[in-house]
């Protein structure tokens, strides 16, 4: 009677299990054109400061697979995700980069690099709920928290974290799941899909006025849009995190959390104009992960979005993956 109790409350599995890290060569491939923010080289920062700082060695790689039509149809309407595929497919048997908007290109690595990031979404969501893995994070691009139902936008074609969290409810029989988006950009695709589903609970700040100049005008009810106004600091951002974010997390009590991470609002970052650093990423690492352990026995995905300072990308991404895998800074030099 009082081992099993022990065990309750220990939860080996899980405790036991690692930090799952998706990733996948064909995300270098997608390739929007020289001078474009969102570029291979966000990826190859990323790996880098895993090889510098020892901490690749805590995560377990795994390979990203390629999304299934049935995957994309979670979130997309049929006929976007065949008509985009068709034109991504176009594009990768001509050899020549096309526009979808003025920020968005399709070059020929994009539709596997675009399959990959949604599959490690969706594998990442199996390995999670099924204890192979306590968490996991997906260095993963093209981002997804812009593509709505039907459109592809903001250099977002399909959106990795709306089909993970409805995979979660549809096919593997969730009932209540979390989006936490700390991207500095309002994830508009996201709440588009999303919107007015009462399994799923969003929460999410962003800079406004910036793109895509949206979130602000009657949310549904389960949507928590925080604008925030540009040259806000980290302590006001913990402070709209703790009053408005945890109490309707709180009351939701997700079974699962997903994190549209984006590291754009770090006030090294030159496309916003937030004042982020690396040790806010983690604080908000933390009190999400709290909310997990409590409510969801740590079933947390989280999915890179934005961020396009490559050495604040890096740091940022740093301590967010410390807080996922429980490894504590290195202690600094005198």
């Amino acid at each position: 009677m009082l081992l099993s109790g022990i065990r309750r409350l220990f939860k080996p599995e899980r405790a036991m299990a690692p930090t799952a890290f998706y990733t996948h060569p064909a995300c270098l491939e997608h390739d929007m054109g020289d001078g474009h923010p969102e570029c291979p080289e966000r990826l190859q920062a990323i790996e880098q400061m895993l090889r510098a700082s020892g901490l690749g060695a805590h995560l377990a790689r795994r390979e990203a697979p390629s999304a299934q039509t049935s995957d994309l149809g979670l979130a997309h309407e049929a006929g976007y995700v065949a008509n985009l595929s068709d034109f991504m497919a176009q594009v990768a048997a001509s050899g020549k980069t096309r526009a979808v908007d003025p920020d968005t290109w399709v070059g020929p690595g994009s539709l596997e690099a675009a399959l990959r990031a949604a599959g490690a979404a969706v594998a990442a969501t199996d390995a999670v709920i099924d204890g192979e893995a306590a968490n996991a994070f997906c260095a993963v691009r093209p981002p997804g928290h812009h593509a709505t139902r039907r459109q592809a936008m903001g250099f977002c074609f399909f959106n990795n974290v709306a089909i993970a969290a409805r995979h979660a409810l549809d096919v593997r029989g969730l009932q209540r799941v979390a989006v936490v988006d700390f991207d500095v950009h309002h994830g508009n695709g996201t709440e588009d899909i999303l919107a007015g589903d009462d399994r799923v609970l969003m929460v999410s700040f962003f800079q406004h006025p910036l793109y895509p100049y949206s979130g602000t005008e009657n949310p549904a009810p389960n949507m928590v849009n925080v604008p925030i106004p540009p040259r806000t600091r980290g302590m006001e951002i913990r402070d709209v995190i703790e009053t408005q974010w945890i109490p309707a997390l709180e009351r939701f009590k997700p079974q699962m959390v997903f994190v549209s991470a984006g590291f754009d609002a770090h006030r090294d970052d030159g496309l916003a104009q937030l004042g982020l650093v690396e040790a806010d990423y983690e604080w908000i690492t933390m009190r999400v992960m709290d909310i997990a352990r409590r409510f969801a026995d740590g079933r947390l995905v989280s999915c890179l979005e934005g961020g396009y300072n490559l050495s604040a990308l890096a740091r940022s991404v740093e301590a967010h993956l410390r807080v996922l895998s429980n490894q504590p800074l290195p202690l600094q030099s005198a």
